[in-house]
């Protein structure tokens, strides 16, 4: 009898612990892509959920994703900076740092913003004057 008990307590732990496993959080594969929201013509992981747009702002636009497993004092990891560039994306060095870097592409600039399982891309929105102003000289 006390040998079919610990049987039993043997198999309920190992269960335990497949299922714990199982369920605790994995890295991202960073082998799966797709356009931004905000820009499209910048790769965001499939992986990434969109939790938070805000478009109303004038200035800019951003795209909050979460992605369990990445992390601020990681840095980007190199696959994704390898995506962004195959992307035809550029760095632009002078105004990034490990966990925010700035990318040009065709004039377009994107803002990648890296946090604790989730990160930011930000798009600048074009400072054109929505009219022609034309002065008029009175005599």
């Amino acid at each position: 009898m006390r040998r079919n008990r610990w049987l039993v307590i043997t198999m309920l732990l190992s269960i335990a612990v497949v299922i714990l496993t199982g369920c605790g959080p994995r890295e991202p594969s960073w082998t799966a892509f797709e356009g931004a929201a905000n820009e499209k013509t910048f790769p965001v992981p499939k992986e990434a959920n969109k939790t938070e747009r805000a478009s109303q702002s004038s200035e800019i636009d951003y795209v909050r994703y979460t992605l369990p497993g990445i992390k601020e004092s990681d840095s980007i990891p190199e696959p994704y900076l390898q995506e962004i560039a195959a992307w035809g994306w550029k760095e632009e060095t002078s105004q990034s740092s490990e966990s925010q870097k700035v990318f040009l592409k065709d004039g377009q600039i994107v803002h990648l913003l890296v946090y604790d399982d989730y990160f930011t891309v930000l798009v600048p929105k074009d400072k054109k004057p929505t009219a022609n102003v034309k002065t008029i000289e009175t005599n």
